[in-house]
């Protein structure tokens, strides 16, 4: 029984590890996870690793391959289908942050919006990149309803391929600063309806942005 308790507790470390990879964009599209390699490199035996990465699996955060497990991939109706689901309900999950952040949560968004602002002066993508997962792992865990922010927490994977199609560009650079400053200023004054609007207003631009991306892409490749 302890072994059996001991072994849980092992492969539920092990998945939140896995998880915040993903969140964070450090495991990519092109990333294999195999229980094999991720044991070895882990020091643990591979049953622990194999139940972490079917639940993620099971979550739908990975999807299994007959070569370890990769992120979903997602074509462009896949992400409009996200993208409203994320219109639906994060502007209301933004407003139910603003009344519950602490004030470390508002320091954490002020050093990410210092940190993407850094990124924006020096063209740095990757930085842009980290700073808004930071942003946004900040808020959406200061929420109270822990089920809410686990919905909005599996939306990682279309989050970081809008980032990858967006962010190399100056232009959405500056759509995602501007975003970021207004959701900040909503967040530290505690006030639920600009952070909402504010929130709406972000997912649209991200939204316009990418699929212009997209189509100028096609049309570079035409």
């Amino acid at each position: 029984m302890e072994a059996k308790k001991a072994n849980e507790s092992l492969s539920s470390q092990i998945h939140s590890e896995l998880l915040q990879k993903i969140q964070r964009g450090d495991i990519g599209p092109a990333d294999r996870l195999v229980d094999i390699g991720i044991a070895k490199e882990m020091g643990v035996s591979r049953m622990p690793v194999r139940e972490a990465l079917l639940r993620l699996a099971n979550d739908g955060y990975v999807v299994g391959t007959t070569r370890g497990f990769v992120l979903p991939t997602l074509d462009r109706q896949d992400i409009a289908d996200i993208f409203e689901i994320r219109r639906l309900i994060e502007p209301r999950a933004a407003a139910n942050a603003a009344r519950d952040m602490s004030e470390a949560d508002h320091e954490r968004l002020r050093q990410a919006v210092v940190d993407a602002e850094r990124a924006v002066d020096t063209g740095d993508a990757d930085g842009l990149a980290l700073a808004n997962v930071q942003f946004r792992q900040t808020w959406i865990g200061a929420l109270a309803n822990r089920r809410l922010a686990e919905t909005l927490s599996r939306f990682s994977d279309q989050v970081q391929v809008v980032r990858a199609g967006t962010l190399s560009h100056p232009d959405t650079q500056q759509v995602v600063i501007q975003g970021l400053y207004r959701l900040r200023d909503a967040y530290l004054a505690r006030d639920a309806m600009a952070a909402g609007d504010a929130m709406s207003d972000f997912l649209a631009s991200a939204q316009s942005a990418f699929f212009a991306d997209l189509d100028r892409q096609h049309a570079d490749n035409e």
